[in-house]
């Protein structure tokens, strides 16, 4: 299952569980994990994205370590929320993990990386710092934003 909804997101996980954010570059894949309650998300680790066949064995090897129940996936719309070819992209690999047998839910990625950014600025990591970070920050970033929402409709 695949949705933009929080709701039935949520549905399909009546027990909760661990969830793996996933923030997908042209280069790389930003991860990050929360606990199976809900509560915080982290930064996990950086994939570099090859053919489609070996990032998929890496998600699966990661889902099955950490006990992943459903994914977040950012989703890149435009500034006026329409689609965008990279958004197109996105789903594409949204239906692509068909295979991993998860729930996973497209949430709003609009303004994280340069949110993410702008913290590692604040910070004064270096430019070859940030770039290391970024992406599984960002991951985390979707990964809080939808949790926070999830855990408001379970209420």
């Amino acid at each position: 299952m695949i949705t933009a909804g929080a709701p039935e997101f949520r549905e399909a996980l009546p027990n909760g569980g661990r969830l793996m954010g996933l923030d997908v570059g042209t280069k790389t894949i930003g991860l990050a994990l929360c606990d199976a309650g809900w509560t915080i998300a982290s930064p996990a680790e950086l994939l570099h994205r090859g053919k489609f066949a070996a990032d998929l064995a890496k998600l699966r090897g990661i889902v099955a370590a950490q006990c992943v129940k459903g994914i977040v996936m950012g989703l890149p719309l435009s500034m006026d929320g329409t689609d965008s070819p990279r958004t197109q992209s996105t789903r594409a690999f949204a239906r692509n993990l068909a295979p991993l047998g998860l729930p996973i839910l497209l949430w709003d990625e609009r303004w994280s990386t340069q949110a993410v950014t702008r913290t590692l600025i604040d910070a004064d990591a270096s430019r070859a710092r940030r770039a290391d970070l970024v992406d599984k920050m960002a991951a985390a970033y979707i990964l809080q934003g939808a949790i926070d929402a999830l855990v408001g409709f379970g209420s």
